[in-house]
């Protein structure tokens, strides 16, 4: 009997998914999927960053592929259960590992990857980057996956039209968190999908190659757009206002690291300057706030 038992629950076992879709509903038309707020661990297989899909009326348009061959795999298996219509086109909004290497399973497919103008080069640059998702996770789990480039690149703005709409992928700055953001902007439905241009529920990730200007500016320029609906690349926001944590805090951090290299400071007194803990409650701040402010100084030192 234990034998039967067995071999009953083994095929359920080895045909099991690896991930526990929910869906979010913030129009219609889009559907939303929020990734962990942590780095990429074990336990959260890589969904680290929010994914969205757009139904265009004769097809649809993905946002982000997350991390994995078999992350994408399952999504599109999730999806072709509510409809069939097919994903045309798959919008890498930067060339992170946590959301371009899942589009090695659409490129395969024949799908259309779109990225900016400049994502072939930075995926170069930092190839390194993309072990760290081999390196974490699970052999069976990163299967496939592999770095792929877009197929088509965009420089200011694409216009992706369908049967009952437009979306426009957008480059309204020459950089922000990273020098590759983009973000997509559906008019008829009010919604901004902001990729990392946007931190909600973690903290915001300054890095090497972020551009305060630029980020300043692009998420001015989506605060004009006056949309409904904002999506960042990280946290459950996506009400209007979703962007003003971030633009806050690097505000905050610009003005407080600008006279920090005016009095020429101290590197060892770099935290008498950090004055951010109005956001020391979200998650990371306390790995990131010290960091956030050495990149910014670091830049201003060889402007």
């Amino acid at each position: 009997m234990n034998k039967i038992i067995l071999l009953s629950i083994l095929p359920i076992f080895l045909f099991a998914n690896f991930f526990d879709f929910k869906p979010v509903k913030i129009t219609k038309d889009i559907t939303c999927f929020i990734g962990d707020y942590n780095p990429v661990l074990k336990a959260n297989q890589g969904f680290v960053s929010n994914v969205c899909y757009v139904d265009m009326g004769n097809f649809l348009v993905l946002i982000d592929a997350s991390a994995t061959y078999n992350f994408a795999k399952e999504l599109d298996a999730f999806i072709k259960k509510s409809t069939n219509k097919k994903i045309k086109f798959v919008v890498i909004t930067n060339y992170h590992d946590d959301r371009l290497l899942g589009a090695s399973y659409f490129k395969e497919k024949g799908v259309k990857i779109v990225g900016a103008g400049n994502m072939p080069q930075m995926i170069k640059e930092h190839a390194s980057k993309y072990d760290r998702v081999l390196k974490k996770l699970p052999k069976n789990l990163t299967k496939n996956t592999k770095v792929v480039t877009p197929d088509v690149l965009v420089e200011k703005e694409l216009e992706i039209k369908g049967s009952k709409k437009s979306i426009y992928v957008l480059k309204p700055s020459a950089g922000t968190q990273s020098a590759v953001d983009i973000i997509v902007y559906d008019k008829k439905d009010s919604f901004i999908f902001a990729g990392n241009t946007i931190f909600n529920g973690r903290f915001v990730n300054y890095a090497t190659d972020s551009d305060m200007d630029g980020w300043i500016k692009a998420l001015k320029f989506i605060k004009d757009k006056h949309a409904k609906y904002v999506m960042g690349g990280h946290g459950t926001r996506f009400d209007s206002k979703s962007y003003e944590p971030t633009l806050e805090y690097l505000q905050m951090l610009k003005k407080q690291m600008q006279k920090a290299h005016v009095d020429d400071i101290d590197p060892t007194d770099m935290e008498k300057y950090v004055h951010t803990d109005k956001f020391k409650k979200i998650p990371h701040y306390n790995e990131l706030y010290l960091r956030n402010a050495r990149h910014y100084l670091d830049q201003l030192e060889w402007q």
